[in-house]
C-alpha cells in the first residue's frame, strides 16, 4: 500500500463523518444527523463526487456514500470537514453487508454512479443491479424509494433493463443519452471523476430510474442467467 494511502486511511480513523464497519446503526441514522430528514445512499461512492454535490443542492436530505476503499472515500469526507457540509457522511464497507447498517424502510433513495460494469458474463452477479442485490436493496427502501443508475457502460445499461423488464420492475425514467436532452436535471448534471474518464468510450451517458415494490423472484434467476448467456453468444452484447 502507498504511502499516501496510508495516512489517507489513518486520518479517516478521526473524522467525524466517516464509520467504518459500525456496529448497531440500524435505524440509528437520524439520530445521527441529529434531524428527521430522509437519506439517500450513494453506492459504490469512489471519491463521493455525487454525495458532497446531493448534500450541497439539497441541504433538507441527509445522505451516505458507501464504499469499501478508505482512501477514496477520504476525498468527500474532507471536502464536507472543510466545507461544512453537515449533511452528508461516509460508510466504509462492502455493499453485500448493507442490511446489517440500516433498518427496513430507513432509506429513500438509492444512487448508482458509474459503478464497474463486471463486463465478463462470469461476473454478472457483481454487478450493482443485478437481483441478488437488488434485492438487498428493497430491505433498506422505504415504500415508493427509488434507484437510480447512472453510468457510461452500454451493456450495465441494457442488463439493467432486462432485470427491470424479467422481474417486472416499474422503470420511471429511461435516458439512453442524458446529456442530448434539452433540459437536463440538476442531480443528473453532476460528474463524477469516473465519469470524465469515459472509460466505455462511448461518449455517451445512460440512466435509468426505477422501483422495487415486490419481492424479485429467485426463480426467475435462472431465466436471466439463460438471457444473458444467449445474448452474449448472439451478439456479444451486454452479457
Amino acid at each position: 500500500m502507498g504511502h499516501k494511502k496510508l495516512i489517507r486511511f489513518e486520518a479517516i480513523k478521526a473524522f467525524p463523518n466517516v464509520l467504518q464497519y459500525p456496529q448497531g446503526m440500524q435505524g440509528k441514522w437520524n439520530a445521527f444527523f441529529g434531524n428527521g430528514n430522509g437519506i439517500t445512499l450513494e453506492l459504490a461512492c469512489g471519491k463521493g463526487e455525487y454525495t458532497v454535490a446531493l448534500a450541497q443542492k439539497y441541504p433538507n436530505r441527509n445522505f451516505i456514500g458507501i464504499d469499501l476503499k478508505g482512501n477514496r472515500i477520504w476525498a468527500g469526507a474532507k471536502k464536507c470537514l472543510e466545507e461544512g457540509i453537515k449533511n452528508a457522511a461516509f460508510l466504509r464497507t462492502q455493499i453485500e453487508k448493507i442490511t446489517d447498517y440500516f433498518a427496513a424502510g430507513e432509506v429513500q433513495e438509492i444512487w448508482i454512479t458509474f459503478p464497474d460494469p463486471q463486463l465478463r458474463l462470469s461476473r454478472a452477479k457483481k454487478r450493482l443491479t443485478h437481483p441478488r442485490f437488488l434485492r438487498l436493496y428493497r430491505q433498506i427502501l422505504a415504500p415508493g424509494g427509488f434507484v437510480h443508475l447512472k453510468t457510461d457502460s452500454p451493456n450495465l445499461y441494457h442488463f439493467t433493463k432486462l432485470v427491470c423488464a424479467i422481474y417486472e420492475l416499474p422503470l420511471t425514467e429511461d435516458d439512453e443519452d442524458v446529456y442530448a436532452r434539452q433540459e437536463v436535471s440538476e442531480e443528473l448534471k453532476i460528474k463524477t471523476y469516473y465519469e470524465s474518464l469515459d472509460i466505455a468510450g462511448s461518449n455517451r451517458v445512460h440512466y435509468l430510474k426505477f422501483s422495487l415494490p415486490q419481492n424479485l423472484p429467485p426463480e426467475k434467476d435462472e431465466q436471466l442467467k439463460q438471457l444473458l448467456h444467449e445474448t452474449q453468444i448472439k451478439t456479444g452484447g451486454y452479457g
